[in-house]
Parts: structure tokens; sequence; C-alpha cells
């Protein structure tokens, strides 16, 4: 499978309004003058799951932890010492946490933490196919490998192969469908002359005049378990944030936009035993940031409606998506209080939370 066949866009569909279930919050992080910019989440059975992100207020942050074991009744914070990036867990127990310093280990389900030995280059995700095999998607143009749990990293040859420099490059996303088929994405972005001085938040119209350019996406796959990698480069626009991938050779994939692009993001359907691709769902009225398959086999799309020009900075209503053949999508009821800038899924068989980057924890009911 190429990174051209991954990134075919090529039909677009209109969502109606669903009945049934809804997402209802569970817990909502609610401090005058701070926030809780929640990174990521693991549901690690009915009853246990964890969020991992930081408390902001004003230029100080403090990392931390927010843990229920009674399935979303009540919610406990515990502190991090480190500013958490994302987790990755085996079972209820046996989990990793990356974070901007390193990688941490778990054995007691995220309530004791050991920080790992530092890897060579620093890592954004991991992945593990039991407790000592595993490899990391990392910046600088790495993937590594580990067989003793994450003590000894080393890295894998064919991600180091593909054009760009390395200081400009970095694996993103990891996504298996089995135990053998599995995708690691990430990008080289060139250095932009037009690049402004001040944040968006700060120069709105700024971020407005810079076009979407062209740039290269990458494509690590491998078809046994990781003993081999094939590694693939294509130019595109925009940015593969998200992959999920089904057993049956279903898969979804979300692609994000810059704010001067007309379209804020663009799902799109993956088989990945032919490498086929289709557009799914684009809509210039809402901002996707998760993409998720439920126990059930059905599809979700989350994000929120855009509010202005300048999207990436303006929070605005969740909104969520279903379908059942990834072809007919359905809007979903959804906490009315419910507003972000970013939404992340996590689940655990049939069980389907959502949470933000401003403190609040939703689940499927």
């Amino acid at each position: 499978m190429s990174a051209s066949q991954l990134l075919r866009l090529l039909c677009v569909l209109a969502p109606a309004v669903a009945a049934g279930q809804q997402w209802q919050m569970q817990y909502f992080y609610d401090q005058a003058k701070s926030v809780l910019l929640i990174g990521d989440m693991a549901i690690l059975s009915p009853k246990r799951g964890i969020a991992v992100g930081v408390i902001r207020e004003g230029t100080h942050q403090k990392p931390v932890a927010v843990v229920t074991s009674d399935g979303g009744a009540t919610w406990a914070r515990q502190p991090l010492q480190e500013v958490p990036v994302s987790l990755f867990f085996l079972n209820d127990s046996l989990g990793w946490m990356v974070t901007e310093k390193g990688i941490w280990q778990t054995t007691e389900g995220g309530r004791d933490w050991r920080k790992l030995t530092k890897p060579p280059a620093p890592a954004l995700r991991v992945h593990f196919w039991d407790e000592n095999h595993g490899i990391a998607a990392c910046m600088k143009k790495t993937v590594l490998e580990t067989f003793d749990g994450g003590r000894k990293w080393k890295p894998v040859a064919a991600a180091s192969t593909l054009p760009g420099a390395p200081e400009r490059s970095a694996y993103t996303w990891i996504a298996f469908g089995n135990a053998r088929y599995g995708l690691i994405t990430g990008f080289n972005r060139p250095i932009d002359r037009w690049t402004s001085l001040f944040p968006t938040w700060l120069d709105p119209e700024d971020a407005l005049s810079h076009r979407e350019t062209p740039h290269l996406g990458y494509a690590l796959s491998t078809v046994d378990g990781g003993k081999t990698w094939v590694a693939s480069s294509a130019s595109l626009i925009g940015q593969v944030s998200r992959v999920r991938l089904q057993p049956d050779g279903n898969g979804l994939g979300l692609i994000e936009y810059a704010d001067s692009f007309r379209y804020p993001s663009e799902a799109y359907r993956l088989d990945w035993k032919t490498g086929k691709s289709e557009t799914v769902f684009r809509d210039k009225r809402y901002a996707l940031t998760d993409i998720w398959f439920g126990g059930d086999g059905s599809a979700y799309l989350g994000g929120i409606e855009v509010r202005g020009a300048v999207r990436s900075v303006t929070p605005g209503r969740v909104r969520v998506f279903q379908s059942r053949d990834l072809k007919g999508w359905v809007e979903m009821k959804v906490d009315y209080r419910a507003e972000a800038g970013r939404v992340t899924f996590a689940g655990s068989g049939t069980d389907l939370w959502l949470a933000t980057d401003n403190g609040m924890i939703l689940k499927l009911k």
C-alpha cells in the first residue's frame, strides 16, 4: 500500500440527524482561572479508564492524570512528573505513557509510573504486540523498536530512507488492523520562508493569507508483525493525523488542513487489504480531530463546529457523526455544554468515550 493510494480523495456525503444514543458528560474540570487540556485517553476495561494532560493556569502548567475505577461515576486527579503526549495499554494493567521527555511504564493500570531509559529520539506514540516487543514513532524521521518492554531501543532502518531533512520530519501515528498488518504515518515539512513571527491567535489575518502548500507524507507498512517494513512517500496537502484499522480490512483515515484551506478536514475510507481509498466525509462547517471504530463495527467521526475564519484557535460545539456502512453519516446528540478545540476518542469493546482539550469527558449512552 502506497501513501498516494491512502490519500486519494473521491466523494462527499452529507450528514443527517440521529436519534437514540447520546453523549453524556461524565467529568468536567471546572476551575476558575485554569483549564485541563486532555491530550490522550485510554479505556482499560468497562470500569477503568485514564485521561492525561496538563492543568494550565496562565503561563504555568501542571501534568496530571484523571482516573476512574467505577465506569466514570467518579474521577480522581493524580499528579504526573512530565507533560504527557500519548498512551498505549496492552491490557488493563500494563501500559506505556509517552511524555515530552521520555517513556514511562505502568503495571498497575496508571496508578503508578516508572520511567524507562530515554530513547535515542523524542517519541510521540508507541505500540506493543506483547509485554516486550514494541515500536515507537518519533521525531527526527525515526522509528524505534524494542524487545524488552522499552528499556532498550534500536532504529528501524527503513524509516530513515525516505527523503527530507530529519530535523523537519516526524512519524506521528501508529495503526494496526491485526497482529501482522500495521501502518505508521508521518510527514516532512520544508522551511516556510513565509512563516509568521507571531502565533495564529495574535495575527489571524496572516494565518489566513498563507496557502496550504504540498509537502511529503510518509508511510511505513508491515505485513509480518514488524519483522520487515516498506517505506513510501508522496506529496500531499494537509496532514494525516489519524488512522484506524479493523481486522476485516476496513479502515478510516483523517487528514487535517491549515486555516487557509477550503475544508478544515477530510475523512476517508481505507481498504487496507486492497489499498483502495475514498473520501467519506468533508464539510466546511466541521473540523474533525479524531475517528474511531466501535465494538459493533460502527464508525465515528468527532470534532467541532467551525466558528470564525481562524478555526484553529476558536473553540466550537462538539459534534459527533456515526455510520454503519461508511457511506451514510448521522449526527449524534452531544451534551450542549460540550465545547472544545479538539476531541479524542477512546474505547473498550462496546464502551465508547470522548475527551476534550478543555477538561470534559463524555460517554456514549
